[in-house]
C-alpha cells in the first residue's frame, strides 16, 4: 500500500514538473513573441516610388531576418498624415520611418507628444530632441559619377533633367550630375524642368518628349516616366535613386543607387538597446557607409566610351578614398541650353 502512494506522489510530482516546465516554455515564448519590435512607416506615395521603396525594401529585410513586426501605410494624404502617424504611435510602434517634407509640422507635433517613441523621418529640418532624428539622400557622390558617364555619352552635346520639386533633396543631385557631366563634357548643356508632383510618370514622360524634341539625347530620369519616354524615341538614360536597367537594358545607362540599409539597422540597433536619440542620419547615405553606389554599368558595360570609364572609376576611388568631395548645392538648378 505504502508502494502505491509512493508511486503515486512521484507521478504527481512528476506532472506538476512537467505543467511548471511547459509553463516556463510557453512564457518563454510569448516573452520572445514580445520582443519582437513593432516597427510602422507612414509614405504619401505608393510603395514603388523610387524614395519610398528604398526604404521600405530596408524594413522589409529586417522582417524577413525576423527582426521586426512591421506595417506600413501608402499614399496618404498630407491632410491625412497625422491621424496615420498618431495612430501608429498609440498602437504600440517603437519605431516609426516615413517622409515629413510637406507635414513637417504634424509629424514634429506626434513625436512631441510621444516621446518613448523613436522616430526616423526624411526631412531638410534639424533633429528635434528627444526622439526625431532626421536623414536625406545624400547621394550627390554617385550622382556625380552618373553625370560623367552622361557627359561622355552624349552626342548632341544635350541632357534632359525631370525632377519632382524644386527642393534641396532633388536640387544637390541635379547640380552633381551637372558638375560630374562637365567633367568629361565641358561643352554639355542641360534642359531642366520640374514637373511639381512626387509621383506621376505621365507628366513626367510628356516633359522629357518635350526636352528630347528640343535636342536631348540623354535624360537624367529623377522621376518615374523619363524613361519610358527615352525608351520610346530611342535615347538614353541616367537612372536615380534605384536601379531600373532590367526593365531598360537599352535606355538606362547607369544609376545613383541609395542604400537605406545602414541607416535603418543602425536605428534598430539603437532603438532596440535604448539608445535612440534624435540625430541626423546623413552621413550613412554616403558612399564610404555604403548608403550610395554608382550602380553597375550592366549591359553599357562595353558601349560607354573606355576613357570615360576609366575615368569615371578614378573618380570613384577618390571619393571612397576622402580625396575628392562632391559640392552639395541645394539652390534651384537652371536650364543652360540655347
Amino acid at each position: 500500500m505504502q508502494k502505491h502512494s509512493l508511486i503515486r506522489r512521484t507521478l504527481i510530482k512528476s506532472v506538476a514538473a512537467t505543467l511548471v516546465a511547459g509553463t516556463a516554455l510557453l512564457g518563454s515564448g510569448a516573452a520572445l513573441a514580445q520582443a519582437k519590435m513593432k516597427v510602422a512607416a507612414v509614405y504619401t506615395v505608393p510603395f514603388e516610388q523610387q524614395w519610398v521603396s528604398r526604404i521600405h525594401k530596408a524594413l522589409n529585410a529586417a522582417q524577413a531576418r525576423g527582426e521586426i513586426e512591421y506595417k506600413a501605410s501608402e499614399n496618404v494624404s498630407n491632410a491625412d498624415y497625422e491621424r496615420v502617424m498618431r495612430q501608429y504611435a498609440q498602437e504600440g510602434n517603437a519605431f516609426i520611418m516615413g517622409e515629413s517634407f510637406a507635414v513637417e509640422a504634424a509629424a514634429r507635433k506626434v513625436a512631441k507628444d510621444f516621446p518613448k517613441v523613436s522616430f526616423l523621418m526624411g526631412s531638410s529640418g534639424k533633429p528635434q530632441a528627444p526622439n526625431f532624428s532626421v536623414f536625406d539622400n545624400f547621394i550627390q557622390e554617385p550622382a556625380y559619377l552618373s553625370g560623367m558617364i552622361a557627359g561622355g555619352m552624349t552626342k548632341t552635346g544635350k541632357i534632359g533633367m525631370v525632377g519632382g520639386f524644386p527642393i534641396p533633396e532633388v536640387n544637390r543631385l541635379m547640380h552633381a550630375f551637372m558638375a560630374g557631366a562637365k567633367e568629361t563634357n565641358p561643352k554639355v548643356e542641360f534642359m531642366v524642368t520640374f514637373i511639381n508632383s512626387w509621383f506621376d510618370p505621365p507628366k513626367a514622360k510628356e516633359a522629357a518628349f518635350a526636352m528630347i524634341d528640343k535636342g536631348a539625347d540623354v535624360m537624367y530620369a529623377e522621376r518615374f516616366g523619363v524613361s519610358d519616354a527615352a525608351k520610346e524615341r530611342g535615347k538614353l538614360a541616367i537612372g536615380n535613386v534605384i536601379n531600373t536597367q532590367d526593365k531598360y537594358p537599352e535606355t538606362v545607362v547607369s544609376s545613383a543607387l541609395w542604400n537605406m540599409e545602414p541607416s535603418i539597422d543602425r536605428a534598430l540597433k539603437l532603438v532596440k538597446e535604448g539608445k535612440f536619440t534624435a540625430e541626423d542620419y546623413g552621413q550613412y547615405s554616403m558612399m564610404k557607409n555604403k548608403g550610395s553606389e554608382l550602380a553597375p554599368l550592366g549591359t553599357f558595360e562595353k558601349k560607354i566610351p573606355a576613357d570615360v570609364v576609366t575615368k569615371t572609376r578614378a573618380k570613384e576611388k577618390m571619393i571612397l578614398d576622402g580625396k575628392f568631395t562632391v559640392k552639395v548645392d541645394d539652390s534651384q538648378p537652371k536650364s543652360t541650353a540655347k
